[in-house]
């Protein structure tokens, strides 16, 4: 049984208040007043599948959302996934969920009107989806962290969250980065074999840059006793918080000594061989491989059980594999690129 919780999306500033089950696959959309865009926290569309499931830790600290015709735009995707931790990590997850894609969306229309002053309405397009991206995310992702300071965590030790965020613009995709949350794509190779690339890095303290950067500012790395593989930060005379990744959202405690709030971007322009990405928290990648993702992906029999495919998948390896652990909050986010998967499956079935 999924968890009942209220959640509020702020759109063209309003606030919506709506209950949901987490078991409840129904898709739970919120429509700009003025239609700029639609606006998913679960459920599946014609190139999305969202899925989530609760560990067994407590409150599920995980949130995705996914606003399709981004900015207004009809060709624009935006995809976030959330992973809080700590006491307070669940009002960490959603509020960014509820906030950030409104930021970072407004960071573009601000630059767009202010390429239009200065070059004419006909550069905007060129200027800002091109050298810009990068502004876009830091300025937004730094002015989520000071929101987050103001209105969640003033004491610096209630937690944080990590995000994995996409923006898709016709064939390009821009990714932003905080944390071990992961995006990988599904492309197929010359023979038409399913490759699975992996598009992010995630950012822990094994990473030897990430780790330096820690020591530079003053902070410490080591792995804690109880979990001797798992390098983990640390302040520099207090053993605390032991934080399993080196950018986040929030911990303030750690973000003078080197935590970073700062994305790590990626970029690719997409190829007719490419079909999906999926976006999913460390939960998932914990137990199953990158080919083991997109086998599953491949496998569901639509689109909108995939994300349900891989979720579900990754739960019943963690009972398996590690029995004397809480499982961790699972969840998914996939976004098709084209129709291949239909006709696909459309062919298997007329075969049988």
């Amino acid at each position: 049984m999924g968890s009942c919780c209220s959640c509020q999306v702020s759109i063209v500033d309003k606030i919506h208040d709506v209950e949901y089950n987490e078991s409840n696959t129904k898709d739970i959309e919120f429509t700009c007043e003025n239609g700029e865009a639609k606006v998913m926290l679960n459920g599946s569309s014609r190139s999305i599948s969202m899925y989530s499931q609760k560990g067994t830790k407590g409150v599920n600290q995980d949130a995705m959302t996914v606003w399709e015709d981004f900015g207004g735009e009809k060709d624009t995707i935006f995809c976030g996934v959330l992973d809080g931790h700590g006491p307070l990590g669940h009002k960490f997850s959603k509020h960014i969920r509820d906030n950030l894609p409104l930021k970072l969306s407004g960071t573009i229309k601000m630059s767009q009107q202010n390429v239009s002053k200065d070059n004419g309405a006909k550069n905007t397009e060129k200027i800002t989806y091109g050298d810009s991206w990068e502004e876009h995310f830091f300025s937004s992702f730094n002015d989520m962290d000071q929101d987050l300071a103001k209105n969640i965590d003033t004491g610096g030790f209630n937690g944080g969250s990590t995000a994995i965020t996409l923006i898709k613009k016709g064939d390009q995709l821009i990714i932003g980065n905080l944390g071990d949350s992961r995006a990988v794509l599904c492309t197929k190779a010359d023979d038409n074999h399913r490759v699975a690339i992996q598009l992010t890095v995630d950012l822990v303290p094994n990473v030897p840059s990430e780790a330096n950067r820690v020591i530079k500012c003053g902070g410490r790395v080591f792995p804690a006793q109880e979990d001797p593989d798992v390098n983990r930060i640390w302040m520099p005379e207090s053993n605390c918080p032991g934080l399993a990744m080196t950018r986040a959202f929030g911990d303030f405690c750690l973000k003078d000594y080197g935590l970073s709030s700062v994305p790590e971007m990626f970029y690719r322009k997409l190829s007719k061989q490419d079909e999906f990405v999926v976006l999913a928290t460390d939960g998932v990648w914990n137990v199953l491989s990158n080919n083991e993702v997109i086998t599953l992906v491949a496998l569901a029999p639509k689109r909108s059980l995939a994300a349900k495919f891989i979720v579900r998948r990754a739960v019943q390896v963690w009972k398996k594999k590690f029995p004397s652990y809480n499982i961790d909050d699972c969840s998914a986010i996939c976004l098709f690129f084209n129709d291949d998967h239909l006709v696909s499956m459309i062919e298997k079935k007329r075969h049988r």
